[in-house]
């Protein structure tokens, strides 16, 4: 049964928060992604919600709403959403009325890489079908998990997400700067964007920057909010936050 997370929407206990996604090089703000949010005490926090969702056969009705959610208070850029493997075996993501499928300012759906390249198997139909209805791809969470590179080629994303692993302490110069730069290149060779995610200092912007990742995402340029946040690049320039 999911009760617990039926009353958690129904009394307005579940939101989106939203993170800005950077043009590093003219300081703009390309997109949003939509993260989840939860305020009821029946769970500790958006990760208990997700887990509660799973157990409960719920996640495909929950990334529904979440999309909903996402879609009617998103400022008006591109909307980055996440959905989880199980909501393919579901079929809520194919239905022509999903709120996606209604925003007018581009929708990026974010498949997480450390998922194994085996369970999406039987899920390129579904992606083809998405896809064909002006959804946009973006492969997450790159550089964690299985970090199975063959991903890009295969599922051919518009946008790649560095994972935060990659970003931490990133610093020009070193041999995971070479690393890093040679995976933006090899990205922009199979024609997709890459966001730096998870920036946290200075030191990690110029690095993400010096490697040639065109986006950037995390702390350092705003935290989560609802409404959407602005980015304070005089506080940045200043020395971070």
């Amino acid at each position: 049964m999911a009760q617990k997370l039926e009353e958690a929407l129904s009394a307005g206990l579940v939101y989106v928060a939203f993170q800005p996604i950077v043009n590093l090089e003219t300081r703009e703000v390309f997109g949003v992604e939509a993260l989840a949010r939860c305020k009821s005490g029946a769970f500790a926090d958006a990760s208990a919600l997700i887990s509660e969702a799973l157990a409960t056969s719920f996640m495909g009705k929950l990334g529904r709403e979440l999309r909903r959610m996402a879609t009617q208070s998103c400022p008006r850029t591109a909307l980055f959403l996440n959905v989880h493997p199980a909501e393919f075996e579901e079929g809520w993501l194919v239905r022509p009325d999903d709120a996606m499928f209604l925003y007018e300012d581009g929708v990026f759906l974010e498949i997480t890489e450390s998922v194994p390249l085996s369970h999406y198997q039987h899920c390129h139909g579904m992606l083809g079908e998405i896809r064909r209805r002006g959804i946009s791809l973006a492969v997450d969470d790159l550089g964690a998990g299985y970090s199975n590179l063959k991903y890009i080629a295969d599922l051919a994303p518009e946008v790649v997400k560095l994972d935060r692993q990659l970003i931490a302490s990133l610093r020009s110069e070193t041999r995971l700067h070479v690393l890093v730069s040679s995976i933006v290149k090899l990205c922009d060779a199979l024609g997709a964007k890459v966001v730096a995610e998870g920036i946290e200092t200075v030191e990690e912007l110029h690095a993400v920057i010096d490697a040639g990742a065109q986006y950037g995402q995390g702390f350092l340029l705003a935290m989560p909010a609802l409404p959407a946040p602005m980015v304070d690049w005089k506080a940045i320039d200043r020395g971070g936050r």
